[in-house]
């Protein structure tokens, strides 16, 4: 597979990566040649591994560890006897005087905190907070956008060690009760609205809803953002933020508590039901983001971070913890191609932006309007992207490349909700090869598993995880015996995570992530990953973005594709030809679809990601099972009207 980036002289030797390497070498460590030597090393012992990590890192236990592991998988439980604080880690390594936060929205609203500030904002509200009777493991919600205010919430529920759970103002009232009303908050941090596109959204007689069906709430903090003034009328027990900023600025005390205490919930999409409450724990979580964001994407003190992403998204979790290395946050809120697709990359460019993340779905918008690097967006800051979300194609690979920066490292990550983190991600010491996720991450035993279980190499199979990392979630909210939990992951192989994504593993080590598991096609018998489809199909100019679902047929399955085009394009015997000839010929005739279709739009997940679930249950004829878990559920009709017309029954 062609090489597209390898470190220069002098990168490799002084990247995190590579001292980490070196430490654990000189400690006397038994360490195999290369990256694959020291994974090899830190799957085979973790009891050794993650300890290094953490001195490594400078993490100070309050008290110590007895051991670092204890019991098998679903239950093992992490350095026992250990307390820390994950905020006070945050805010304490931060450096004096520098900035933590730049805030920017669509509306061209600039806001900054310096690392000062930013702890005297967590101290006013923890504060507030613990005289409202938020103590240990209660629940603090917000419904906030990426705004500053949202990270001061989270650090401060963690300084007094409740646990902190958010999502996005774009979700509806039973969207997010179906989260919040599971978990009975005993506060709600709300805002006024947001602006997304060119329109402001006035949230508020939604905030007011979902208070009112929140019986355990003792307090309500109202977050001002539009500009108006806090509408606080029928809230339980309201304070306007900035009201509660200015009348205290203390530094905030830190809980120290257990390893495994419980920093956040996150929740599953919801497309299955309603949304699984997952318990992640405050240790876990600092530890495997300070590995991913220091070793493999080598982030350092000064650097600005930017993460395209909501407070619905693990993302918005996963870019809040690069505080911890001293970095600047970059927070956006707003749609990302608005006032014109460039926006971010001019962002970038403004507020000289290191590491830049996305989507591979915002790359492919870029691509398909013709986007490239140029004045006012050169990227000249920028030595990362990070895509996530889908798997990045080979052909967005080059685009990137050819047309964004060429000497950029461009690492697609990959791994969920479920885990905080990733399975599979960037790493600066081992090349970039087209179309492949570079490296398994440290401290994970991902293998890949046939259907008879047994570990492969290039060939596509179940994407496992075959020993206790520290993300695994404590359990699911509401689950005392941990049934639904062991039966989300650890069911299909006993003992071993088994994560729902199909993979490969390339002979140089290499991941390619061929699609999910419970949507895998299967064509006369032979499973197919949709993303092996999306990556031919996206090829084309034509067409935005695509589909595919297995429909049943005559006893066995067949394929339909469904595309949404270019304003102007329509799906001509020409189109449907080259796109079925571009597929057998790259794939194989068992990927061809039975049958093209043209929609104007596809259903997606507040988080962005397209809902094959709820098309294949459509064109399947059964009931759409959560419908509220869709950011645009009208875009089912068309499906519907496709199964209405004859279309695929034929």
């Amino acid at each position: 597979t062609e090489i597209l980036w390898e470190p220069g002289p002098g990168e490799r030797e002084q990247s995190l990566m590579a001292r980490f390497d070196q430490r654990v070498r000189d400690a006397g460590e038994r360490v195999g040649a290369g990256y694959e030597g020291l994974w090899e090393w830190s799957t085979d012992h973790p009891d050794r591994f993650w300890p290094a990590l953490a001195d490594f890192f400078e993490v100070r236990f309050a008290s110590p560890w007895t051991r670092v592991l204890d019991g098998p998988m679903p239950t093992t439980q992490w350095f026992p006897g250990a307390t820390l604080n994950y905020a006070a880690y945050l805010l304490q390594g931060s450096r004096p005087g520098g900035l933590a936060i730049i805030f920017r929205n669509e509306e061209g609203l600039r806001i900054t905190l310096t690392n000062e500030e930013l702890r005297e904002a967590v101290g006013a509200l923890a504060r507030d907070l613990e005289a409202s009777g938020v103590g240990v493991g209660d629940r603090v919600v917000a419904y906030l956008p990426n705004h500053p205010a949202a990270v001061v919430a989270l650090l401060a529920a963690s300084s007094l060690g409740a646990v902190f759970s958010s999502a996005s103002p774009d979700f509806g009232v039973e969207g997010v009760l179906d989260r919040f009303g599971q978990i009975e908050p005993r506060a709600l941090i709300a805002t006024d609205g947001y602006p997304y596109a060119g329109k402001r959204h006035d949230v508020r007689d939604r905030v007011r809803a979902i208070a009112a069906r929140l019986p355990t709430l003792r307090r309500t903090i109202v977050v001002p953002y539009l500009g108006q003034d806090a509408d606080l009328d029928g809230l339980p027990n309201p304070v306007d933020y900035r009201d509660l900023l200015r009348e205290t600025r203390i530094a905030p005390a830190y809980r120290m508590l257990g390893f495994d205490h419980p920093l956040a919930i996150l929740y599953s999409s919801g497309t299955t039901g309603k949304p699984k409450c997952m318990i992640h724990r405050q240790g876990g979580v600092l530890l495997q983001h300070l590995k991913e964001q220091g070793l493999h994407t080598d982030i350092r003190a000064g650097d600005r971070v930017f993460y395209f992403t909501t407070t619905g998204w693990m993302m918005w979790n996963w870019l809040v913890s690069a505080l911890a290395l001293g970095a600047t946050l970059v927070l956006y809120d707003g749609s990302p191609t608005h006032p014109h697709k460039g926006t971010l990359l001019e962002m970038a460019d403004q507020e000289a932006i290191r590491i830049f993340g996305t989507s591979a779905r915002y790359l492919l918008t870029l691509e398909k309007n013709g986007i490239r690097s140029g004045r006012g967006m050169r990227l000249a800051t920028v030595s990362t992207i990070l895509s996530t979300g889908s798997p990045l194609a080979p052909g967005q690979f080059d685009y990137v490349y050819q047309k964004l920066k060429p000497d950029v490292r461009l690492c697609s990550i990959s791994g969920g909700t479920d885990i905080v983190s990733c399975f599979a991600l960037g790493n600066p010491v081992v090349p970039i090869r087209r179309g492949e996720i570079q490296s398994r991450g440290l401290g994970m035993r991902v293998e890949i598993y046939d259907p008879a279980g047994r570990s492969v190499i290039d060939e596509t199979g179940e994407l496992v995880c075959t020993r206790p990392f520290p993300t695994m979630p404590l359990g699911f909210w509401k689950d005392p015996t941990g049934a639904r939990y062991r039966a989300a992951y650890f069911e299909r192989f006993p003992g071993v995570w088994c994560h729902g994504d199909t993979a490969r593993i390339t002979p140089s080590g290499g991941i390619v992530i061929t699609g999910r598991s419970d949507t895998v096609l299967n064509p006369g018998g032979v499973r197919i990953g949709t993303a092996e489809i999306y990556r031919q199909v996206e090829t084309f100019d034509e067409v935005v973005e695509a589909v595919a679902v297995g429909q049943p047929f005559e006893g066995s399955e067949r394929i339909l594709l469904f595309v949404v085009l270019k304003p102007g394009v329509t799906l001509d015997p020409d189109l449907e030809h080259r796109i079925r000839s571009r597929i057998r010929e790259e794939l194989s005739p068992r990927h061809v679809p039975a049958q093209i279709l043209a929609v104007p739009d596809i259903p997606k997940t507040r988080s962005g990601k397209i809902s094959e679930m709820a098309v294949r249950q459509v064109i399947r004829e059964e009931a759409v099972t959560n419908t509220s878990a869709l950011a645009n559920p009208e875009a089912l009709e068309a499906f519907r009207g496709s199964l209405r017309r004859g279309a695929g029954l034929d």
